[in-house]
């Protein structure tokens, strides 16, 4: 039996082996109840986009200021992220415009990566994958998470970096790390973040 912790979601996966049954199950959960509270206490709490909120961009703390009067939608500027209109829209209209952001640093990056290496690019979607950040079909068609806009630029940059070699290999063969190496100038480092940090990104919105 095996017991996870799923820390994008903040829910527990419960396997059991064939021939288990449910009851088997709970019973184990339940033993494992002390490991289940700390690993929950250790979770980083949700952050919704609602005004006071510190949601990262780029990697730097930027705080949610709703600004009822204005006439100008979403805008970033020293550090606060400004949204107009009515509170209970407040969070659609951030998130909207940080998906919009990631179009605009996303998209183009991974068509120009793509011409370094010479290989077309079909198309580059953005979605809001729970388990990967990234993904490069054989038909070359890339599909990037938006929430790497939350992220250090650095780290941003390695993954799709990371997509487009796959363009050339769909593997991860030493070849294709050399091609990654070469396309991004940091590779241990985001790794490392996304490793400690990445599943952080998933507790805002």
């Amino acid at each position: 039996m095996i017991l996870s912790l799923d820390a994008a979601e903040g829910v527990f996966r419960l396997t059991l082996p064939p021939g288990t049954t449910a009851e088997e199950g709970l019973e184990f959960a339940a033993q494992k109840r002390r490991w289940i509270l700390a690993r929950l206490d250790e979770l980083p709490p949700r952050v919704p986009f609602v005004p006071g909120s510190v949601v990262p961009f780029l990697g730097e703390p930027h705080v949610i200021v709703h600004e009822p009067l204005a006439r100008r939608g979403v805008w970033r500027e020293n550090g606060t992220i400004h949204a107009c209109g009515l509170a209970e829209h407040v969070a659609r209209r951030v998130t909207d415009h940080l998906r919009s952001e990631a179009r605009a640093i996303l998209l183009p990056r991974a068509h120009d990566k793509a011409r370094q290496i010479d290989r077309p690019v079909v198309r580059v979607g953005l979605r809001d994958p729970r388990t990967r950040w990234g993904s490069c079909s054989s038909d070359g068609t890339i599909s990037l998470s938006w929430r790497l806009v939350l992220a250090p630029e650095d780290v941003l940059d390695y993954v799709v970096a990371h997509e487009v070699a796959h363009l050339v290999h769909q593997d991860h063969s030493r070849a294709f790390w050399r091609l990654v190496g070469e396309l991004t100038p940091n590779v241990a480092g985001p790794q490392r973040w996304l490793k400690a940090h990445g599943h952080a990104l998933h507790r805002y919105g």
